[in-house]
């Protein structure tokens, strides 16, 4: 596993920070997730996508259905990212953003990861 890239969007108080990884196998998403959870003791949520060998798999980590890991997916596909994986760390800002903040949120960081 190789950390790329990494990124940061504040939306009203509430903080996400991406991490763009190339993964050599799936076993290396549960190591990387348990490093950046104790790296980030308070996290709100931690959703991810990775697309590895033509498969892919995603996660919204407790946010509303289809707001994070969706957006993160997608921003791997355009870019035609095959053995990568995204993460996206937030911190509740005490602000609830909505579905429509979330999905240009998380989609935000993720692209930012990728540039």
């Amino acid at each position: 596993m190789k950390l790329i890239n990494t990124s940061y969007v504040e939306e009203k108080k509430s903080k996400f920070y991406g991490y763009l990884y190339e993964i050599d196998n799936l076993d290396e998403i549960k190591v990387i997730l348990n490093d950046l959870k104790k790296d980030h003791k308070k996290l709100r949520h931690a959703p991810y996508a990775y697309k590895f060998n033509h498969t892919a798999g995603k996660t919204d980590d407790k946010e509303p259905n289809n707001t994070a890991g969706i957006q993160i997916l997608n921003v791997l596909e355009r870019n035609n990212l095959n053995n990568h994986l995204i993460v996206i760390i937030r911190y509740y800002g005490g602000i609830k953003l909505g579905a429509p903040l979330l999905l240009r949120s998380y989609s935000k960081t993720a692209n930012l990861c990728i540039k």
